[in-house]
C-alpha cells in the first residue's frame, strides 16, 4: 500500500502547485499632470514584481472623454489614475468595479486619505482610492512682508489679517500687490476658495452631494472678502481675466504678497525660483480655522474585469514606505498619514505644512461635479465672475444656488 499513498500525496501536492501560473501585463492610463511620477512609480513596481503594468499617459482635457468613451466600447484600460472628482460619475455609470472590500482589507486603510475615499465613494460603496495628491494652501512672500514691516515668519490666521498684510505690502507700490487669485478660473477657485468657507463653517454640498448650500451667510462673507481686496486695488487688474493660465505664476513673479495655491507650487518654487522667500501656511476661515481642498488621483479599476488581485498587488506597492517616497521625491504628495513624514525626509520642511492640510482636506463628491463646479459655463464659474467682479452679489448667487440645485435635482 505504501507506493499507493505517495503516488496519492505526490497527486495532491501537484495540484496545490500553481503549475502554469504566469505574469500578466495589465494596462493603465494616466493623466499627464502625473507625469512626473506616474511613470517611474510603475516602473519601479514592475522591476519588483512579476505581474506587470503598461502605462500610457493621456493629455489630462482629452482623459474623462477618452475613459467614458473606451469603458463603453469596452477598451478601456484595467487600471486608472483619475482625477478624483470624477469618481462618482464613472461609479453612477456602471463603468468601475466596487473597491470597497479591497480598500477596507488593506491594514492602513483609516490612514488613507479621506478626501480621496469620500470623493472616491457613490452610493455607500467605494470605487476610488488614493493614487496621488495635492492640497491648496496659502503663500506669502517673506522679503515683502520684511520691506512692508511685517513679520515675515508670522502667517495671516483670519481674513482680517489676510486683508491688514496685503494692504501693507500693497503700500510698498512699484508694481507690487497684496494678493493674488486667478479671476476667471472655476477649478482654480474650487481649489482654493471653497476651503474658505468649510473653514467659516459653511459647505458646498450637504445630503449626500444632493442639496447646493450656495447662497448662505458663509458664502456671502467670502464673496465680500474677495471683493474687497479686489475694490482696494490689492489684486492686479490682470487677476480678472486669469483663466488658471497665471494661477501660479501669479505668485512666482516675486511681486505678490499672499497667494492660496496649491501644494504643488513649494516644489515648483523651490527648483525653478529660488530667490522667492515664501513661507506655506494653511487656508484659514473668516475668524480662524483651518481648511484645505483635496485634489489629486483616485485609482480606479475598469468594471467587469478580473484583476482585483493585481490592483491590491499594486496598491500595496504604491502605499509602501518605498511607493509614498518615490511619489513625494517626485511631485506628488504622500496619500497615507501614517508614513507621510517617512516619506518626505530629506525633502523641503515646508511640504509638512502641506501634509497637515491633507488632514483637514475635503472634496465635494458628486456625479455632475463638472456640470456644477469645472464646467466653463456652469453655475460655480458664473458666479464666481459676477460676484467677484459685478454688481449683482446678491442676484448672482441665488442664480448659481438656483441652477446648482436644479442640475442636481435631475441627476438624482
Amino acid at each position: 500500500m505504501k507506493p499507493v499513498k505517495i503516488a496519492a500525496l505526490t497527486a495532491l501536492a501537484l495540484a496545490m502547485t500553481p503549475l502554469g501560473a504566469s505574469a500578466e501585463t495589465y494596462s493603465m492610463w494616466a493623466r499627464n499632470s502625473s507625469e512626473a511620477f506616474m511613470p517611474d512609480l510603475i516602473e519601479a513596481f514592475n522591476a519588483s514584481h512579476e505581474d506587470q503594468i503598461e502605462l500610457q499617459i493621456v493629455p489630462s482635457t482629452e482623459m474623462v472623454q477618452k475613459y467614458a468613451v473606451a469603458a463603453a466600447g469596452g477598451s478601456a484600460p484595467d487600471f486608472v489614475s483619475l482625477d478624483l472628482v470624477y469618481t462618482p460619475a464613472f461609479a453612477k455609470a456602471g463603468q468601475l468595479a466596487d473597491l470597497t472590500e479591497l480598500a477596507r482589507s488593506l491594514p492602513y486603510f483609516d490612514q488613507l486619505s479621506k478626501a480621496h475615499v469620500e470623493a472616491g465613494t457613490y452610493d455607500g460603496k467605494i470605487y476610488g482610492v488614493p493614487m496621488s495628491a495635492d492640497v491648496s494652501v496659502l503663500l506669502w512672500n517673506k522679503r515683502l512682508f520684511r520691506e512692508a514691516g511685517l513679520d515675515p515668519d508670522k502667517a495671516p490666521t483670519n481674513w482680517a489679517e489676510i486683508e491688514d498684510y496685503a494692504g501693507k505690502v500693497n503700500a510698498l507700490g512699484d508694481d507690487t500687490y497684496g494678493f493674488y487669485f486667478a479671476g476667471a478660473c472655476g477649478g482654480c477657485n474650487a481649489f482654493t476658495f471653497m476651503p474658505l468657507i468649510w473653514a467659516s463653517g459653511g459647505d458646498i454640498l450637504v445630503d449626500d452631494g444632493k442639496r447646493a448650500t450656495i447662497d448662505t451667510p458663509q458664502m456671502h462673507d467670502a464673496i465680500n472678502f474677495y471683493r474687497d481686496l479686489v475694490a482696494k486695488g490689492y489684486v492686479p487688474e490682470s487677476a480678472k481675466t486669469d483663466t488658471g493660465t497665471n494661477f501660479f505664476g501669479g505668485f512666482a513673479a516675486d511681486n505678490v504678497g499672499i497667494s492660496p495655491i496649491g501644494a504643488f507650487a513649494i516644489g515648483n518654487l523651490v527648483k525653478n525660483y529660488p530667490d522667492v522667500e515664501f513661507g506655506v501656511a494653511p487656508l484659514p476661515g473668516k475668524d480662524g480655522g483651518v481648511s484645505s481642498f483635496g485634489g489629486g488621483d483616485n485609482f480606479v479599476v475598469t468594471a467587469g474585469r478580473d484583476t482585483l488581485g493585481a490592483a491590491k498587488e499594486f496598491l500595496d506597492f504604491a502605499y509602501s514606505v518605498e511607493g509614498q517616497t518615490l511619489l513625494a521625491r517626485l511631485g506628488s504628495l504622500p496619500t497615507r498619514a501614517d508614513v507621510a513624514q517617512e516619506a518626505l525626509s530629506g525633502l523641503d520642511d515646508r511640504y509638512l505644512t502641506a501634509v497637515e492640510a491633507m488632514e483637514t482636506a475635503r472634496t465635494p463628491s458628486s456625479p455632475v461635479y463638472n456640470d456644477i463646479i469645472n464646467s466653463k459655463t456652469g453655475p460655480w464659474k458664473q458666479m464666481l465672475g459676477e460676484a467677484f467682479f459685478g454688481d449683482d452679489v446678491d442676484g448672482s448667487l441665488k442664480r448659481a444656488q438656483d441652477t446648482m440645485q436644479s442640475i442636481l435635482d435631475a441627476s438624482n
